[in-house]
């Protein structure tokens, strides 16, 4: 556990494991305080790993004022520098995939492989769902407006046949022990406010290094056509589908091998 102090922030982030050097980068509203986190998850096992809590988030600083994704890029990049790394395996997830897509674009040299995990390119060819727009939702309200969104296959009919599940699936989305702190809803607005303008659509030909879109088939935030079309854009990209929705890394034991495999070339 640590900080970096880097692009005016105090940056906190976690490094463990041993191996080729990997930078983990967070989705929506992601606090390293929140267990389980990726340390848990077989890549701390196989890798150098270091992930952090993004600017507004965790125990991060929150500026104020507006985030940019070209920020969010920079922070890791700097990060990245920080750690001495001049270059490292990318994996990038959700919102954290955007943030990815967009160190690959203005900091090539430092991304040797790049994992996309259920993200969007923005633009034409397909934004994320936005979550700025349910922003007023919160808690329970929110967790079950999202239920059949995160995974298309648990719509109302899931969710009668499975009344136990369904609530307990809420309760975990619902969950947030951090959600009084000062400067967390500020914090996460921003995040989504700067999520809203992704868009690398135009310039994902331009991402050189090798490239893996990882996707799930039932993901209604990140949505399946977006992923073929990225694949399509980005120069020789691989696509893999894995059974789950958009947490699609926990639903499906064949995801983190695959991602793994696919690092380790």
């Amino acid at each position: 556990m640590a900080t970096a102090k880097i692009n005016g922030l105090d940056l906190y982030y976690e490094r463990a494991g041993a191996g080729p050097p990997l930078l983990f980068i967070s989705g929506t509203g992601s606090d390293l305080r929140v267990q389980p986190n990726v340390f848990a998850s077989p890549l701390a096992r196989a890798f150098d790993l270091v992930a952090y809590d993004q600017r507004g988030l965790g125990r991060t600083s929150k500026p104020d004022g507006p985030y940019t994704m070209a920020q969010y890029a920079d922070d890791a990049a700097a990060l990245m520098a920080e750690q001495g790394w001049d270059g490292a395996l990318v994996v990038g997830v959700s919102f954290g995939g955007m943030v990815a897509q967009e160190l690959a674009l203005r900091h090539p040299g430092r991304v040797k492989r790049l994992v996309l995990a259920c993200t969007s390119p923005g633009g034409a060819g397909g934004a994320s769902y936005p979550f700025h727009e349910i922003d007023h939702l919160k808690g329970e309200a929110r967790a079950r407006f999202m239920m059949s969104i995160s995974d298309t296959r648990r719509d109302a009919a899931w969710q009668a046949a499975n009344p136990g599940d369904y609530e307990r699936f809420v309760q975990l989305a619902a969950a947030d022990p951090y959600a009084g702190e000062p400067g967390r809803a500020e914090g996460a607005w921003r995040q989504l406010e700067a999520r809203s303008h992704h868009d690398t659509w135009d310039r994902l030909g331009d991402i050189a290094c090798p490239t893996l879109i990882a996707a799930g088939r039932y993901d209604g935030i990140a949505l399946p056509a977006a992923q073929g079309r990225m694949a399509a854009r980005i120069p020789g990209a691989e696509l893999a589908w894995f059974e789950g929705g958009h947490p699609f890394m926990i639903q499906d034991r064949a995801a983190y091998p695959a991602i793994i495999t696919f690092l380790a070339r």
